[in-house]
């Protein structure tokens, strides 16, 4: 049995943003656009910062995942995949860090 599955669309995330907005919970929001709750949660948490979920940012992350996970499957085929280990263990700096002020 394979499972197989959607990611979100531009418009789903759009969705999402407006409907957190006008105080729906993610169980709502996941019945109206065609998700499961985990799938409404997950985005929230991967996407939320201290501006709240903003649809454009999460899309923009969404494509570089895919784009950085498409560069590594074509590179593993072409060496040993030491490169795919190293850009697997590329850190980001986060722009989301917070200095504790006591």
């Amino acid at each position: 049995m394979t499972i197989t599955y959607q990611q979100l669309a531009y418009e789903q995330r759009r969705q999402i943003s407006a409907l957190k907005k006008s105080g729906c919970s993610q169980r709502e929001i996941a019945e109206i656009i065609g998700t499961s709750q985990s799938t409404v949660s997950r985005e929230l948490a991967r996407n939320t910062g201290e501006r709240g979920y903003r649809y454009r940012q999460a899309q923009g992350r969404a494509d570089r995942r895919r784009t950085e996970s498409a560069r590594a499957s074509r590179n593993d085929a072409k060496n040993d995949g030491g490169d795919c280990i190293k850009a697997a263990c590329r850190v980001e700096p986060r722009a989301d860090f917070r200095l504790a002020t006591e």
